[in-house]
């Protein structure tokens, strides 16, 4: 099989466009689907694009414009009381340009990279772009839905690294300290790398999330602008690595991108520092989880109490075992657009589905009213 026929449909995304072709059509849709914030960026985003828009139509340094790198390791210190050098950040396009980065560069082709199955579906199809080889490790309620460094020494097939995403999708659940400082060990002591994407980190609403770099110097951490700080238009992401990595980084960056979007850069900074809207962010997705997660767990059996991210896993399985029909059934019949758990993987995920609260309460609400009529309830 060739490389392109390996990679697969985002899933969620093709739900979306159904979801956008019946409202054209008139019909009326919730969308608990897309993991895209519905909240604005803060206002002091919007008056920067106003300040900055003439400085727009220029190129950057490829790593990234410097105050905004020196911004991000302002943050760390401010956040996690970890000390980096802005040297060792790197700007890119979104979380996405990111994970093209460190998989072209880190990786020789044909290398194994291990993923948590269910995951983020695009993670195999960045590996499979790459010439990587993706290993799936199933993960469940048994190590509540976390990759341990127990279940690591297990592994038989070879791989150079491994990623783990805290707060995590699909299932929203943070994972402990113990847990990713025993996978930093881990990395450090077999000589693998350590990725760990943190897009969801500041969406945590029970438990303290920790950043793989309290533990290790040598971790490679992922992050952006999207999700948190509500900004997935602007296409900003970052990446903190080891020094000796910033330059092959670099390289790969000036050839497939040459530099961040340039306004989004000028604009990022004032979304770090604006946290009195940066905490009304976590609380109104706070308000939203308490709501669905209460009228879902009567409706369907969820395992694991969604702790971060906007995300609610739930098992289907007394209503049917095929997750990718309800979706699609619950879409056209019943108007609400959810995701089918077999985007997000192979391990029993055909009984699972996953909702979003990226919308308003009020929408929530209509949501959960249709689907209690759709299933009878």
């Amino acid at each position: 099989m060739g490389r392109s026929e390996k990679i697969t449909p985002f899933i969620v995304m093709e739900i979306l466009e159904r979801a956008k072709a019946l409202e054209r059509e008139g019909r009326d849709i919730v969308h608990m689907e897309i993991g895209e914030p519905d909240l604005p960026p803060s206002p002091r985003v919007l008056e920067a694009i106003e300040k900055h828009k003439a400085e727009a139509h220029r190129y950057t340094h490829s790593l990234g414009v410097q105050e905004l790198r020196e911004a991000i390791a302002r943050y760390y210190w401010e956040t996690y009381k970890v000390d980096i050098s802005p040297e060792r950040v790197v700007i890119t396009t979104g979380t996405s340009g990111g994970f093209s980065l460190i998989f072209s560069a880190l990786f020789e082709v044909g290398e194994g990279i291990l993923f948590t199955d269910p995951g983020y579906p695009c993670y195999k199809n960045f590996a499979h772009i790459y010439c990587l080889n993706p290993i799936s490790f199933p993960i469940g309620k048994d190590t509540d839905y976390e990759l341990t460094p127990e279940g690591l020494e297990e592994v038989k097939e070879p791989f150079k690294g491994f990623l783990v995403t805290s707060p995590s999708n699909p299932v929203g659940n943070v994972y402990s300290k113990e847990t990713i400082k025993g996978l930093a060990e881990f990395a450090y002591l077999k000589g693998k790398l350590f990725i760990s994407d943190e897009i969801y980190h500041g969406l945590n609403y029970d438990k303290e999330v920790h950043t793989a770099l309290e533990f290790s110097d040598h971790a490679i951490v992922v992050n952006g602008f999207s999700k948190y700080f509500c900004m997935p238009g602007f296409r900003l992401g970052w990446v903190i690595v080891p020094k000796a990595y910033v330059r092959k980084l670099q390289l790969v960056a000036q050839n497939l991108f040459i530099s961040p979007p340039t306004l989004s850069q000028l604009v990022a900074i004032e979304a770090l520092n604006d946290r009195g809207y940066l905490k009304k962010v976590r609380e109104t997705f706070r308000q939203r989880r308490d709501y669905l997660y209460s009228e879902l767990k009567d409706i369907f059996d969820i395992e694991v109490e969604p702790q971060g991210a906007f995300y609610i896993w739930v098992n289907i399985g007394r209503y049917s075992d095929d997750s990718f029909k309800f979706a699609y059934r619950l879409l056209e019949e019943a108007g609400v657009a959810v995701t089918p758990g077999v985007d997000f993987g192979k391990n029993n995920t055909e009984r699972y589905i996953r909702f979003a609260y990226t919308a308003n309460l009020t929408r929530l609400k209509e949501g959960v009213k249709r689907i209690r009529e759709f299933l009878g309830l």
